[in-house]
């Protein structure tokens, strides 16, 4: 018979009285996710795996003061990187030393063809994200999170802890900014419609 994996809850209760076990159990669920998340937001997978390792890092130091609003940590874990975002060039000096003991992070490939696809992404990724910089960095907060990540409003109002009503509000305004600022008939906007086609595809829930 198979044994269901512990939920968030139990594990992050039993992370919270100091069992590291447990907090890599958590870890290795949602590590790949804050990962994709903090490369979405950067695209630069390098940064990305280091704040990645920031996120957890206060996520473990800060874990006396955190109660789950729901069975999943993912959400708590989306607030914090946003957060390391934000402030992340002084985040990576700050914990600096850590990540050079540590290096939790996801293991870099190192064959040529993944290296290359890696480099590409990258590209693609500035382009994108060239195309929402124009947006406020909550707008831009939203937008990842609702559509990228495909976090409903309630999930994302607990990651950024503001209300649900907030959450809708601000992702319906960042839509409308994103259209004004992709119109086909300005310069070069095609291609910038083109690339913020993912940001105004996918409804929240």
């Amino acid at each position: 018979m198979t044994l269901e994996p512990p939920p968030d809850r139990e594990l992050w209760t039993r992370a919270r009285d100091g069992d590291e076990r447990a907090f890599g159990e958590l870890f290795d669920r949602h590590s790949r996710t804050i990962y994709n998340y903090c490369f979405r937001r950067t695209a630069d997978w390098s940064a990305a795996e280091d704040l990645t390792s920031v996120v957890f890092m206060e996520t473990w130091r800060r874990r006396a003061k955190v109660r789950l609003s729901a069975d999943l940590l993912l959400p708590w874990l989306y607030g914090v990187a946003a957060n390391v975002l934000h402030n992340h060039r002084r985040s990576l000096r700050r914990h600096r030393a850590a990540l050079e003991r540590v290096r939790a992070r996801p293991t870099a490939p190192n064959d040529a063809a993944t290296a290359a696809a890696r480099l590409e992404a990258e590209r693609e990724m500035r382009a994108v994200l060239g195309s929402i910089k124009n947006l406020s960095r909550n707008d831009q907060e939203i937008l990842a999170l609702c559509v990228w990540e495909g976090l409903g409003y309630a999930e994302a109002a607990a990651a950024l802890g503001i209300p649900v009503g907030t959450v809708r509000s601000r992702l319906a305004r960042a839509r409308k900014r994103l259209r004004q600022y992709t119109e086909p008939d300005r310069a070069d906007g095609h291609r910038r419609a083109e690339q913020a086609a993912t940001f105004l595809g996918k409804e929240a829930s």
